[in-house]
């Protein structure tokens, strides 16, 4: 399975490539905004992307607006300290499938991404 991450932070992608490695995830792209993340969709069709909301050049929630014009089944986890309400509420209505708060565990990760691929019926580790 091809998975993006987004993440303007390269510590935080690290991390989320050691969850996803421990999940048996090893086909991993990375992107530093929303921008270059489009290039990187439209080259490689990765089959999940996990999103940071706030990055420069173009945010996550823009991000995945653009993704779901075109796309309306890739998986998409926001990853990002954006906790409120509103915030998780304006991320679902925008074609989010899960959502992460940072900082979070890789057991909290593991959980939403697993949870995620099974409810759209992705065999997990494939």
């Amino acid at each position: 399975m091809k998975i993006l991450l987004v993440d303007d932070s390269r510590t935080i992608r690290n991390i989320q490539k050691n969850v996803l490695s421990q999940l048996g995830f090893t086909d991993v792209m990375e992107a530093a905004d929303g921008v270059e993340a489009l290039k990187q969709i439209a080259a490689c069709k990765p089959e999940l992307c996990l999103i940071d909301w706030n990055m420069p050049n173009m945010d996550g929630i823009t991000l995945v607006r653009k993704i779901r014009e075109t796309d309306k089944s890739t998986p998409l986890i926001m990853v990002t300290t954006e906790a409120e309400k509103s915030r998780v509420l304006e991320a679902i209505k925008s074609g989010v499938n899960n959502y992460v708060i940072k900082p979070f565990t890789a057991e909290t990760l593991s959980e939403k991404i697993n949870a995620t691929l099974s409810k759209l019926g992705v065999a997990v580790g494939s």
